[in-house]
């Protein structure tokens, strides 16, 4: 059994077509095909299978590529007790990060990592929770978020670490009446207008905690990603918003002001293939974030 065939099932499921595979890989899609066409004469069993314009795994293939994670797992386990063997690990690490994420994680450790020969590259990045897990096909480390547990869903799969525990703060206009209080709770917000993120991302569960509390709804009359734009209507007047504590500093005319009475803070996870998480280089960044993140939550 050639272990690249394994890979080559492994990146199928994973990227869900011979185009995906053969961009990721660098090759063509005719040559994705032919390996896959000499994995199932070598293993005399039918791995793919036409589905409309493409292929997809058998129950076979699905088997094996689950099995690649098994086996590539245990490689990698080796090849980073080799590394300590060696010394200390050195080398580059990919790292796909939630941009807000990214700017108290990542600079210290950048680094502290430099002083020790590994580079960190990094993309930053803002998606819903569920497409986190999507990047660790092309990431050493995925740094994503949630609200409602350590795992974002859709990466129960990937390995995960903990990070940080950011809370969400309420940000709203300086002049705005319920800046006079320090702190707000569901029923002092529920009825103002809001700026919100997209449908599936994760601040919207803070949101929907205020109705559940309330039995109200929340009117959000904008959705945005990007935290500058949320605070710069904020700002104007739009709305009310929630912004993460560790990172904002909010513009004149804005205040922050803690949500009590429904959970409003994020878990800041780390994810990772099970094989990519066992690399030295690769765990020796993940120690780095978390420490890093544990001095930021104190």
């Amino acid at each position: 059994m050639d272990a690249r065939h394994l890979a080559l099932l492994r990146e199928l499921a994973d990227r869900g077509s011979v185009t995906a595979v053969a961009a990721a890989t660098r090759r063509t899609g005719s040559a994705v095909s032919q390996q896959l066409r000499t994995a199932e004469r070598d293993l005399g069993v039918r791995l793919v299978e036409p589905v409309g314009r493409g292929l997809r795994l058998t129950d076979a293939g699905r088997l094996l590529a689950e099995a690649a994670v098994d086996v590539e797992t245990a490689l990698a386990r080796v090849e980073a007790r080799l590394d300590e063997f060696r010394g200390r690990p050195t080398g580059t690490v990919r790292i796909a990060a939630l941009t807000s994420a990214a700017e108290f994680l990542v600079p210290s450790a950048l680094v502290e990592l430099a002083a020790e020969g590994i580079a960190l590259e990094l993309s930053d990045t803002d998606v819903s929770e569920e497409e986190y897990a999507s990047l660790a096909a092309d990431h050493d480390i995925v740094i994503g978020h949630s609200l409602v547990s350590a795992v974002p869903r859709g990466a129960e799969r990937l390995t995960h670490t903990v990070l940080a525990r950011e809370p969400l703060d309420v940000a709203l206009p300086a002049d705005h009446p319920l800046a006079a209080k320090e702190q707000l709770t569901p029923r002092d917000v529920v009825d103002q207008p809001w700026v919100g993120v997209p449908v599936g991302y994760p601040f919207a569960t803070v949101l929907d905690g205020i109705e559940r509390v309330t039995g109200r709804p929340v009117q959000v009359v904008q959705r945005v990603r990007d935290n500058g734009v949320v605070e710069a209507f904020v700002a104007a007047g739009v709305g009310l918003a929630l912004l993460p504590r560790f990172t904002t500093r909010p513009r004149v005319g804005v205040v922050l002001r803690p949500l009590r009475g429904v959970h409003a803070r994020r878990w800041v996870v780390a994810l990772s293939r099970p094989d990519r998480a066992e690399r030295a280089v690769v765990r020796r960044t993940v120690k780095a974030l978390r420490d890093v993140g544990r001095l930021t939550s104190v």
